[in-house]
């Protein structure tokens, strides 16, 4: 726990499934598990049409506690050890594809400001990390399963969602120093209410229905990602800089973020 005389740091939550990428992360992974013998045919086409509605309506609180005793029931009886396997080399080529520049951006602009990133989700922490690590990012919050003897048991030990996934933030800030008046949260979903209100800086991307309304009413930023991109082309911008680095590129972005200011300036004063 931070002394009251310590300094605190800044941060900014990233929620996982259509905020950073474009699709559900676990759902993604639906024919990967089935190519490894770990769902069945019928379950693959569940997961997909599970995928379809998602896309189409967003998440609400029926479709995510549906979705989250399909997924219990489904890998009740894996080993940990096959999941991480799976996930691990379908990453590439089922989740690289659809990793949003804007959020990959955004990520990088707030290293550059010298904000810790974290990615916060109701996803399985075995689908998160790795994820979050090949976009180089090593502070994760998200859903763990009970495991005993290296096995799923079909339970859960914690649930990221909702009033949750906030309080697991609220305790990490507590625990490492993290201003969250100051700190940045981004979410496309009504669901993560509770972690978009915890901020100073809340931002809603790709929002579902009410939470656009929402956002329109308390004046939240609203920002749309298009552009998935793939992260290898990426890779070399995603590496972890050195402090010298950091802090070069935090003066360059104040200095370009000047001069745009300067010349907009400049060009209200010229007559239209």
């Amino acid at each position: 726990m931070p002394s009251a005389t310590m300094g605190y740091v800044e941060a900014a939550f990233f929620d996982l499934d259509k905020t950073v990428i474009s699709k559900s992360s676990s759902l993604a992974l639906s024919r990967p598990f089935y190519r490894a013998g770990l769902v069945t045919r019928s379950q693959l086409f569940r997961g997909a049409y599970a995928q379809l509605v998602y896309l189409a309506l967003g998440a609400d609180e029926k479709r995510m506690d549906r979705a989250k005793d399909v997924m219990l029931t489904m890998t009740k009886g894996w080993k940990q050890t096959e999941v991480e396997e799976v996930v691990r080399q379908a990453l590439e080529t089922v989740i690289d594809p659809y990793l949003y520049q804007e959020a990959l951006d955004m990520i990088a602009l707030h290293r550059a400001l010298g904000r810790r990133v974290f990615i916060v989700s109701s996803a399985p922490e075995e689908v998160v990390r790795p994820l979050a690590q090949r976009i180089g990012v090593e502070d994760v919050i998200a859903t763990r399963a009970e495991i005993r003897d290296g096995r799923y048991t079909g339970k859960l030990e914690f649930y990221c969602y909702r009033e949750q996934k906030a309080e697991a933030i609220r305790r990490r800030a507590e625990e490492e120093g993290i201003d969250l008046e100051r700190s940045y949260a981004y979410s496309d979903s009504i669901t993560d209410r509770p972690m978009l209100e915890l901020v100073g800086n809340p931002v809603v991307v790709n929002p579902d229905r009410e939470l656009r309304r929402l956002a329109q009413q308390r004046g939240w930023k609203i920002r749309d990602f298009r552009r998935p991109v793939r992260l290898r082309q990426r890779l070399p911008e995603l590496r972890r800089h050195s402090p010298a680095a950091v802090a070069v590129g935090a003066v360059l972005t104040a200095a370009v973020l000047a001069w745009l200011w300067l010349r907009g300036r400049g060009s209200r004063s010229q007559p239209a």
